[in-house]
């Protein structure tokens, strides 16, 4: 049984939000119990957002990339550092590679913004996933909308 083919690109117009924006919806909101009001805040609007869409107009993933004033807060103040954050893949294409393809387009616009890091925020049960990707955690578990995490870094 061969996968879906798809591509990932940063979301350029109002529709390619809509689209990261349904599957956080999907993803985080139906799937893991956020509430709505937390998952989308006043970050989005200026954040990098990318899309992971199958061939087909199916949207698969999103993730997005806070840099400068915006990721400021989130890294320690230290503004050669990005972070990664809002990454989800839909139940139907786990497995196909699209989360490690979602993080690798966020850190390649990490790169293009002249960042020396990315930081993020990863749930406990996805360490392995980012720790493949060449992420480290540091400092203790933390709840995040309830949900157990640790925050990570990787150099670029």
């Amino acid at each position: 049984m061969s996968s879906p083919s798809y591509t990932v690109r940063v979301a350029e117009d109002p529709a390619d939000r809509e689209a990261c924006f349904a599957v956080r919806k999907e993803v985080f909101v139906v799937e893991q119990g956020v509430p709505q009001e937390i998952e989308y805040d006043a970050y989005d609007a200026d954040a990098v957002h990318v899309l992971a869409i199958r061939e087909d107009g199916v949207p698969l993933g999103t993730g997005r990339l806070l840099y400068g004033d915006a990721a400021a807060a989130k890294v320690g103040g230290d503004p050669s550092v990005g972070s990664l954050g809002r990454l989800a893949v839909t139940p139907a294409a786990r497995g196909l590679g699209v989360g490690a393809a979602l993080v690798r387009a966020i850190e390649a616009a990490a790169h293009t913004r002249g960042l020396a890091s990315v930081d993020l925020h990863a749930q406990t049960q996805a360490l392995g996933f980012y720790e493949r990707l060449g992420y480290v955690a540091y400092g203790p578990e933390f709840p995040d909308a309830g949900i157990p995490h640790r925050a990570m870094r990787r150099a670029l």
